[in-house]
């Protein structure tokens, strides 16, 4: 599927989310609202979109991933997208990240690592070649740490301590082709989790903005409460964190 323009559709209580852009689209509602009338409607008005802006849905492709942490759960209806029945999956992949019924994010930091050590292959070459460190640093910004840190303000928070280290151990790899010193993962997630977070606050229009309310002192912001180490590790939570601790 292809489409020109994307465009973004967000209720705070329903969880409803349309993204369209070139080969993907996405439609996500809270368990509690996906058989509703609602929900129905949001469905059918993204394929009616797509019929107007002459693209066609492949049901056959489309899966559907339930994501539901609760003990006791009890059999959702078959969904069914223009009379096709929607496969169940265990995760998908959404613009280059896997995402997981689970919300671990061990697939996605394990398909990075393997694609970022494929280009560590020229890095090599390129110091057999002779050239300068300054050069040798800008080629592995640009394809390998590029790599390495793709959408990492969304799961370097939620990493376990071993994924991290793994991430960081391809780092070191490449200080010691290059003979210098590099921005460590953490450094890298720090850095743009505060300038993503710069940007929501200093946009009123983000549905995000509201998140970052500041304390009556005006010097912090308020904390989201949490309960659970999930949602704790999740974007909004750490980067308000990260700004308090500036």
């Amino acid at each position: 599927m292809e489409a020109k323009e994307g465009k973004y559709e967000v209720e705070n209580k329903q969880l409803m989310f349309h993204r369209k852009e070139d080969d993907e689209t996405g439609v996500v509602s809270g368990r509690v609202h996906r058989q509703t009338e609602q929900a129905t409607e949001k469905r059918a008005r993204l394929v009616s979109w797509c019929g107007h802006n002459n693209l066609q849905l492949n049901a056959q492709k489309t899966v559907e991933m339930i994501v539901d942490f609760r003990k006791v759960t009890a059999p959702l209806p078959p969904l069914a997208l223009m009379d096709s029945p929607v496969t169940i999956t265990d995760s998908f992949r959404f613009l280059g990240t896997t995402i997981t019924r689970d919300l671990k994010w061990e697939p996605t930091i394990s398909s990075l690592i393997k694609k970022a050590q494929q280009r560590m292959f020229f890095l090599r070459k390129l110091r057999k070649l002779n050239l300068p460190p300054r050069m040798l640093a800008q080629f592995y910004t640009a394809i390998i740490e590029s790599i390495l840190t793709s959408s990492i303000t969304v799961w370097y928070a939620g990493a376990t301590v071993r994924d991290r280290l793994r991430l960081q151990r391809d780092v070191r790899a490449a200080e010691k082709v290059i003979g210098c010193r590099l921005p460590s993962i953490q450094d890298l997630y720090i850095s743009r989790t505060r300038r993503c977070a710069g940007r929501i606050t200093a946009d009123p229009s983000h549905p995000g903005h509201g998140l970052f309310s500041p304390l009556p002192s005006g010097r912090r912001l308020r904390s989201i409460r949490t309960r659970t180490s999930r949602y704790t590790n999740s974007f909004f939570p750490s980067a308000i964190r990260l700004l308090n601790t500036k």
